[in-house]
C-alpha cells in the first residue's frame, strides 16, 4: 500500500497517499493521511483528481472502509476531493465549516473589496461542522479538532494521541502562506501559540515530510514572524512603502515566481500592524495602497 517518502512512520496505523499536485506552493503534493485500521478516517483528500481518488481507494485493504472525511481546511488541493471521496464511500465530511466561515470581523469587511489568496474551495460545505475542541472517534482512533485561524479562517487541526495533524499551519519545509482577507496574521500567530502550549511527538502536514521536532519548529515559526515585522518597521521608518515595494526591499534573494505570495505575507504583517495602531495607509487598506508609520511610533 502506498505510503510515498514516508519516513519512520510514527504510528502503525497511519498511511499517507500523496496527491500528484506538486509545486512550488505544495511541495511534492498534497499528503492525504488514512488513520486507523477498519473502519478509517482520511484526513485531507485533496485536489479533485480521479487518479488520486483510485489511489485513496487502492490504499484500503479488502475489508476495510472510509467512516469519516476530515478537511483541515477549504483550500482546493485539500479539499476538493471530498465530494467525490464522499459519494465513493458513502462517509460524511467533516470541518470547521465553509472557505469564508472563521473570518473575523476586519477581514470579513476586506473580503468585500479583495480577492485574497488562491486557491479557495468557495464550493466547499462540510456535512458535519466541527467545534474547537470536538473529539470524532472510530474504530480504535480518537480524533480532536484544535481550531487554529491563521492560514485560513476555518482551519483545523487535529490530535491523535501525541500526533498532530497540522495541514498547512505548520510544515517542515516551508513556512505558511497568509493571505487576507481569508489569511490573519494576528490568527496565525495566536494559533503558533496555541499549538506551541501543548506536547506532540510529531506532527503530519497537509505538505512536505513530518514535522520531527515539533517544539523546535513551533518556536522557528514563531521567530520568523517576529523577525519579518521588525524588518517591515524598519523598512517604514526609512519611506512609506507599498506591500509590492516592501517585498523588493525584504525579500532580496526570494525569486520573482514567489513575490506574489510574498505580497501577501507582508500584507497580512501590515494589516496586523495596523490593527495594533503601529501602522497606517495613505487610504482603505489594501494590497495596493502605501503604508507609514503611524507618528507616535517613529523613532
Amino acid at each position: 500500500m502506498p505510503r510515498h517518502d514516508l519516513p519512520a512512520c510514527p504510528n502503525p496505523d497511519l498511511r499517507l497517499v500523496r496527491a500528484p499536485n506538486p509545486s512550488a506552493m505544495t511541495e511534492r503534493g498534497t499528503n492525504t493521511w488514512i488513520v486507523g485500521r477498519g473502519a478509517v478516517a482520511v484526513i485531507d483528500p485533496g485536489p479533485a483528481d480521479e487518479a488520486h481518488l483510485a489511489a485513496i481507494l487502492a490504499a484500503l485493504g479488502p475489508s476495510e472502509r472510509v467512516s469519516h472525511i476530515l478537511v483541515t481546511h477549504a483550500h482546493a488541493d485539500h479539499s476538493a476531493l471530498a465530494p467525490a471521496l464522499a459519494q465513493a464511500t458513502g462517509a460524511p465530511v467533516l470541518a470547521f465549516g465553509t472557505a469564508r466561515d472563521g473570518m473575523t470581523g476586519a477581514m470579513a469587511d476586506l473580503a468585500a473589496d479583495a480577492a485574497g489568496g488562491e486557491g479557495l474551495d468557495l464550493a466547499f460545505r462540510p456535512d458535519i461542522r466541527l467545534s474547537d475542541g470536538e473529539t470524532v472517534q472510530g474504530a480504535g482512533w480518537s480524533l480532536t479538532a484544535i481550531h487554529t485561524p491563521g492560514h485560513l479562517g476555518n482551519h483545523l487541526c487535529f490530535r491523535w494521541g501525541m500526533l498532530g495533524f497540522s495541514g498547512d499551519h505548520v510544515m517542515a519545509w516551508s513556512t505558511s502562506l497568509v493571505s487576507p482577507p481569508e489569511g490573519n496574521m494576528g490568527d496565525y500567530r495566536q494559533s503558533l501559540a496555541r499549538l506551541a502550549d501543548l506536547p506532540w511527538t510529531a506532527l503530519l502536514p497537509g505538505h512536505g515530510a513530518p514535522v520531527t521536532d515539533p517544539a523546535a519548529r513551533l518556536a522557528e515559526l514563531a521567530a520568523h514572524r517576529s523577525r519579518r515585522e521588525r524588518e517591515i518597521l524598519a523598512a517604514l521608518q526609512a519611506a512609506p512603502a507599498t506591500p509590492a515595494r516592501l517585498v523588493k526591499t525584504i525579500y532580496t534573494d526570494l525569486p520573482a515566481r514567489l513575490h506574489g505570495a510574498a505580497e501577501r505575507n507582508v500584507f497580512a504583517h501590515l494589516l496586523d500592524l495596523a490593527h495594533r495602531n503601529m501602522v497606517e495607509s495613505d487610504a482603505a487598506p489594501s494590497p495596493a495602497a502605501e503604508f507609514r508609520l503611524v507618528p507616535s511610533k517613529r523613532p
